[in-house]
């Protein structure tokens, strides 16, 4: 009996003349391939005129079906990962087959393939010599807050998948934390037919993009410039407004986005001056 492996493997994110002739003869090989959404692959295997057996891995049966996908590499087959689109594990289901098949001693490969994370980042212009992922951003209170905060102080470009009820949030929340002369560029539908790519600074995007949105959306947010001596004025700004009754966070926020800092660095000190 030949050793059984695991393979992840990366399907289009959205236009099918990406698949690859190694793609193509990895899903015709397997014995079984397991999938984020069993109706999206087999529309793709149909596609490819592939007919193997599918179950599903997400988020909800990701604990038990991983049990069953190691038994099955363990008795010699060969099990294919996929995802709705680009590649598992990145903000998708399957880090944990994956770590499981490699704790039991058994084979994992990957076969690359298309990405929404580097399509966007290369599209956008903003350079990639240096990026982060931020996958998509916490929903609300704290754990949002310092996100934003993060984002707003890296000096790297920074990548992020949006939900399209959630794009016009995400974006006026990302202004007011990174500044609204902050360059951004806004990715609908990457690969597909109605493809759209705007690129500009947050005010605008907030604008732009205030109404219903359809589609998958791709954000890459501009790296933070050095801070410049307006960022004392800035300071002092905020402190003028605290004085005159207002919140520390509001301040910050508001100063922030009017004079284009970082609010974590304006709320940081005006912290200090309270303490």
């Amino acid at each position: 009996m030949s050793e059984g492996r695991l393979v992840v493997c990366a399907t289009p994110i959205g236009n099918l003349g990406d698949i690859s002739e190694r793609l193509r003869n990895t899903l015709a090989s397997a014995d079984i391939v397991y999938a984020e959404d069993t109706r999206r692959t087999a529309k793709l295997l149909r596609h490819l005129v592939i007919n193997v057996p599918l179950a599903s891995l997400f988020v909800g049966n990701e604990a038990s079906r991983t049990e069953q996908l190691v038994e099955a590499v363990k008795r010699g087959e060969k099990v294919v990962l996929v995802s709705d689109a680009g590649m598992p594990t990145v903000s998708d289901p399957g880090a944990a087959a994956v770590r499981a098949v490699r704790d039991a001693g058994l084979p994992v490969s990957v076969v690359p393939g298309p990405s929404a994370v580097t399509t966007a980042l290369a599209l956008s212009g903003f350079g990639g010599d240096r990026f982060s992922f931020e996958g998509y951003l916490p929903r609300k209170g704290q754990a949002r807050v310092d996100r934003l905060d993060a984002i707003a102080d890296d000096e790297r470009a920074v990548v992020a998948f949006a939900s399209p009820k959630r794009l016009a949030d995400d974006l006026r929340d990302l202004a007011a934390a990174c500044g609204g002369d902050r360059g951004v560029a806004v990715m609908r539908e990457l690969t597909k037919l109605h493809e759209e790519c705007w690129v500009g600074h947050l005010r605008g995007a907030v604008d732009r993009w205030a109404g219903e949105v359809k589609g998958e959306v791709t954000l890459v947010i501009a790296p933070m410039e050095p801070s410049g001596p307006s960022l004392e004025e800035a300071i002092e700004k905020a402190r003028e407004m605290v004085a005159a009754g207002g919140s520390i966070r509001v301040s910050a926020r508001t100063v922030a986005e009017q004079m284009g800092v970082s609010r974590r660095e304006v709320y940081e000190a005006l912290i200090i001056d309270k303490a």
